[in-house]
């Protein structure tokens, strides 16, 4: 069952934090993994918790791991059992849409735990914020860990133990400043405009907005941001803050515009505070971001201030 969508004042729900002794479940909704979580294992072990493995890890069904029922089947796992604190997804790629309409979240609802992944998985932070105000955590995955940085899975750490998160960000020139506060929404610019008009789609309205992207071309990423504009969802915004868009493609002609000159124009009637550059993302250092929480953005000229 469903809930409608709200727009609360304050942050959403909080999973509790976790503590040394905790589980925290690996899954994988999306693509199937290529290596062994060896390492991912020991990372999360070296944080005093335990570590549960899905069936999906082993999986394997063309690029998924494991057909579309299994993958479900794997997530319902760890939501229905309430000895587990927290879910990783594995890695993103592409499968989440596919099966996340087979899922139950009214156990989620009724014991919320934390979610954490980006990419793919931002089909999951939407669709948990806009029916249940659950927050989640937007972070590394198990499938990063030998190019990520070691400051990304720190911050990952703080997240989940509910320690100080807070970033200063050198300014970027393109930068519009200011100083909001608002809750945190966003994730992948391809799935924000994937889940639009459908049960899992966010009311942006008053929302501080955080999009990234990897491996788009500069024309994609204007016809999206003009896509959120036409759809209203940019113009009611409390601030935007512009995470990485790395291998960003162009045609044989063109397109004349970087990523932030694109958005910048897309954004340029409205007067709340931009902050490109921020280190969240398809990048080494994917810094943790919590979804669905009363965040604190200042943009000077000198640099940039985030924190909760």
């Amino acid at each position: 069952m469903q809930k409608s969508a709200t727009s609360p004042a304050s942050s959403g729900l909080q999973p509790p934090y976790l503590k040394k002794g905790d589980k925290i479940a690996i899954t994988c909704p999306a693509k199937k993994l290529p290596n062994p979580m060896t390492d991912a294992i020991s990372l999360l072990e070296s944080w005093g918790l335990e570590v549960v493995l899905g069936e999906t890890v082993d999986a394997s069904y063309h690029q998924f791991a494991g057909d579309d029922d299994l993958r479900a089947k794997d997530l319902q796992r760890f939501i229905d059992d309430d000895s587990i604190k927290a879910i990783i997804a594995a890695r993103g790629g592409y499968g989440t849409m596919r099966m996340i309409d087979k899922v139950d979240f009214s156990r989620f609802a009724q014991n919320p735990k934390w979610l954490i992944g980006f990419s793919d998985i931002t089909v999951l932070h939407t669709h948990l914020y806009a029916n249940y105000q659950v927050q989640t955590i937007h972070g590394q995955m198990p499938i990063n860990i030998l190019d990520a940085s070691a400051h990304s899975f720190e911050t990952l750490r703080k997240a989940l133990f509910g320690e100080n998160l807070h970033y200063h960000v050198h300014p970027h020139t393109l930068n519009r400043v200011g100083d909001t506060s608002g809750i945190l929404i966003g994730g992948n610019l391809s799935l924000l405009i994937a889940v639009a008009g459908s049960v899992s789609d966010l009311d942006y309205d008053g929302k501080i907005l955080f999009i990234e992207d990897v491996g788009e071309y500069l024309y994609s990423i204007d016809r999206m941001m003009r896509n959120l504009k036409r759809a209203g969802k940019l113009a009611q915004l409390k601030g935007l803050i512009v995470g990485g868009f790395s291998e960003v493609k162009d045609n044989d002609i063109p397109f004349g515009q970087t990523v932030p000159e694109i958005i910048l124009e897309v954004v340029k009637e409205y007067d709340y505070p931009v902050c490109f550059d921020f280190p969240a993302g398809h990048i080494p250092d994917n810094c943790s971001l919590i979804l669905g929480k009363m965040l604190n953005l200042s943009v000077k000229q000198t640099e940039v201030k985030i924190k909760y």
